[in-house]
């Protein structure tokens, strides 16, 4: 027995007087009300209703039984409209998780700016402790995650926010001391500062592009920003992010490499739940942060 489904046929035949009356509202016929509330009196062991050919009046205990009922429903009601209205509102707590790279660079200052623009919406923001399962974030309590890699899991949703470019650098000092890299085919004549999770690099675009296994590795870190101080200080060729590495390309504490061949783009990936409908906090968050990446694009210089 759905109890409150029979619940519902009996207030509503307290409220109309008449099971057939009580039908017309539930969109019922009279005979499955008339059930309904015969096995509410069946469950409860109790006569809820007075029945007679022409009209049925409450019993007593069918009066307190109605008041109670109609009060249940009422909050029932009163949550979900609240939970749909929470559900359509840009407000209220959001838990975001990112890798440590990402979250100190470009990310971190989107999300920074949407902290600000939205301060109904109570951000927290986790750099690091990533699963290697992409659904594990909502497990753990997160309404979205990033990835730079192209994931395919049904268990997900995932949108594209922004391209993160990349650049092939060293500092001036290095070059002195070991030459200018002609061909890609040369890295594994040279130091490379690598990434412990970036160990194939690719450089050139679409055909032209080839992918080489870093066979040299002067210095290897979990961190782009400990990368890119070796770079400066002329230990090896370094492949980092380019927002972070812009200041230093600008004055010429690094240099591209390569400039002819320059290295894909990372595509940014937000993940999220698979709900057909999404939290109205994490679609305004979504489209904030693809606009701030839109924005601010990393501005030109001269190589």
């Amino acid at each position: 027995m759905d109890r409150l489904l029979v619940m519902r046929s009996f207030v509503t035949v307290a409220k109309v007087g008449s099971f057939s009356g009580a039908a017309k509202v539930l969109g019922s016929s009279g005979s499955l009300v008339s059930r309904h509330v015969a096995d509410l009196e069946k469950q409860l062991g109790v006569r809820l209703v007075n029945r007679t050919a022409r009209s049925i009046s409450l019993t007593e205990p069918g009066l307190r039984y109605s008041t109670f009922a109609q009060r249940v429903l009422d909050e029932i009601d009163d949550e979900d409209a609240n939970i749909a209205e929470m559900h359509d509102r840009p407000e209220g707590p959001l838990s975001v998780i990112c890798p440590k790279w990402i979250g100190s660079f470009d990310l971190g200052d989107a999300i920074a700016a949407f902290a600000v623009a939205h301060p109904k919406i109570t951000l927290r923001f986790e750099l690091g402790g990533m699963s290697d399962r992409t659904y594990d974030f909502l497990d753990s309590g997160f309404d979205v995650a990033f990835h730079t890699r192209d994931l395919r899991d049904s268990s997900v949703r995932l949108k594209k926010i922004a391209a993160l470019p990349f650049v092939l650098c060293a500092a001036e000092s290095y070059v002195k001391k070991r030459g200018l890299l002609a061909d890609p085919n040369e890295l594994n004549d040279h130091d490379c500062l690598v990434h412990v999770n970036d160990p194939v690099w690719r450089i050139g675009h679409g055909h032209a592009s080839t992918l080489h296994k870093i066979r040299n590795v002067a210095f290897m870190s979990n961190s782009y920003i400990a990368l890119q101080k070796a770079a400066v200080h002329g230990r090896g060729i370094a492949l980092i992010p380019h927002r972070p590495a812009y200041e230093d390309l600008v004055s010429g504490n690094l240099r591209v490499l390569l400039p002819d061949l320059p290295v894909p783009d990372r595509s940014l990936y937000a993940i999220y739940g698979p709900s057909a409908q999404i939290p109205r906090k994490v679609e305004v968050f979504l489209k904030f942060l693809t606009s701030w990446f839109s924005d601010n694009p990393i501005p030109a210089f001269e190589r």
